[in-house]
């Protein structure tokens, strides 16, 4: 009996070293991923806004011609380029975090609030090139996207923590710590 007691202390312990395993080489990459893609299509639309190009490509999704770009909507569409890039970005980070084995209910949370936002954005951004850049449209565009960028720096702190929070659950697998104890410490 005390050999079967082991082996499954040593079951649960190897099942949450490989969750941490996967987290660590998918989660931590790409929530920073993520983060520095964010913070370029912020820079990138800072230009956009402040050059006086936001209309340069009057269509919304697509510019004029299409799929490849003319040289006078180049930078409108490197913007609207990496906003799309941005999104499945996120759109992927909030997957790996809902799938996470070690992310926390409240992280998952955070994250789902960023895939929605950033589909608000994508939506957002669609009626500012309508609208012709309304100035209160503009505004909003830009508080979502630093809310967006908060939510995806927590999410990125949360990725860069689970080393942690994975011993904490190995601990915890292997009796060496209850599971209030366990709550308490892997929350936000």
């Amino acid at each position: 009996m005390t050999v079967t007691i082991i082996k499954n202390q040593s079951n649960k312990q190897d099942k949450y070293v490989l969750y941490q395993i996967i987290d660590l080489m998918f989660l931590k990459p790409l929530s920073f991923a993520t983060l520095v893609v964010l913070f370029s299509l912020m820079f990138i639309g800072g230009y956009v806004s402040s050059s006086g190009v936001g209309l340069s490509c009057p269509n919304w999704p697509l510019c004029p011609a299409g799929l490849v770009p003319m040289k006078a909507f180049v930078i409108e569409y490197i913007h609207r380029t990496v906003a799309a890039s941005t999104g499945l970005l996120v759109l992927a980070t909030m997957v790996f975090t809902l799938n996470s084995k070690l992310t926390s209910r409240n992280v998952k949370i955070v994250s789902v609030v960023a895939a929605a936002l950033v589909l608000g954005q994508i939506v957002l951004g669609g009626i500012v090139i309508v609208e012709k850049l309304h100035a209160v449209l503009v505004t909003v565009h830009l508080g979502m996207g630093l809310v967006l960028f908060a939510m995806v720096l927590i999410v990125a702190r949360h990725a860069y923590q689970l080393d942690k929070i994975g011993a904490l659950k190995t601990e915890s697998a292997t009796g060496s710590i209850d599971n209030r104890q366990l709550n308490q410490k892997s929350e936000l």
